[in-house]
């Protein structure tokens, strides 16, 4: 299995999980290479074979090359993980304009996740038909639908949004032979939320029903269930990780 942007948070909690449960696993990333040493030290650690790959997503001939290096690595690849996404709330680009944000939210969560759910998807229907269909998962966010007010809100709300349409489309393109799902994480406490002021604290335990923080584990176990074959029949849906959104109450 391959999970794209496993250098942190999300992406590399994914990677352990599966690698725990002793499946093949390629992690990937690009500009955190010290975060894709960790997670393929985590990785290497359980025992599971193990190979990583650094690619820049944004970019149609490095995004083919990481499909074709995955699949050639592994003759066939039966989970592909989309936890690939711009950064623009940490280190120096929480500083970058609504439009530099915007566009590179863009090229790396929207195009990037669409370029390589489309190869991939491609690669998968050439597969010999093994027991279980091969299967597509891609990260959205929970309040996509329903928006946020404010800069991150207009900006990662129509990003996720689109992911999460894409996804419906391409599972509608692809079945039966390959299952293509979507995850919709909540308020998680990656490195951003460990940060987060008293008023995004409040308000992201005040929007879950379970008044807390998710976590990348939560994620995580929810990815491996869908990734099972007991999850079969479960397609073109978005699944949300957020222990119950309630609005906020002012």
């Amino acid at each position: 299995m391959v999970v794209t942007g496993s250098s942190s948070g999300i992406g590399q909690c994914i990677a352990e999980k599966f690698a725990i449960h002793g499946d093949s696993l390629i992690v990937h990333g690009f500009t955190n290479l010290d975060g894709l040493a960790v997670s393929a030290h985590k990785v290497a650690s359980t025992g599971a074979d193990m190979h990583s790959i650094v690619a820049d997503i944004r970019e149609q001939e490095s995004a083919m090359r990481l499909v074709q290096e995955a699949f050639a690595r592994r003759n066939r690849v039966d989970v592909w993980i989309n936890a690939a996404g711009a950064d623009v709330l940490t280190g120096s680009a929480k500083d970058w304009s609504f439009e530099h944000k915007l566009e590179q939210l863009w090229k790396t969560d929207v195009a990037g996740t669409i370029r390589i759910s489309r190869a991939v998807a491609n690669r998968m229907l050439e597969q010999t038909p093994a027991d279980s269909l091969p299967a597509i998962l891609n990260i959205s966010w929970d309040q996509a639908e329903q928006g946020m007010e404010g800069d991150s809100g207009q900006l990662f709300s129509p990003i996720k949004a689109a992911i999460t349409a894409f996804s419906k489309s391409l599972a509608k393109s692809v079945g039966p032979r390959v299952r293509v799902n979507c995850i919709a994480p909540g308020w998680i406490q990656t490195e951003w939320g460990m940060t987060a002021s008293e008023t995004w604290d409040r308000r992201a335990r005040s929007e879950s029903m379970l008044d807390r923080w998710g976590t990348p584990q939560d994620v995580a176990n929810v990815a491996w269930m869908l990734a099972s074959p007991e999850c079969e029949f479960i397609n073109g849906q978005t699944i949300a990780v957020n222990g119950g959104w309630k609005p906020m109450v002012t």
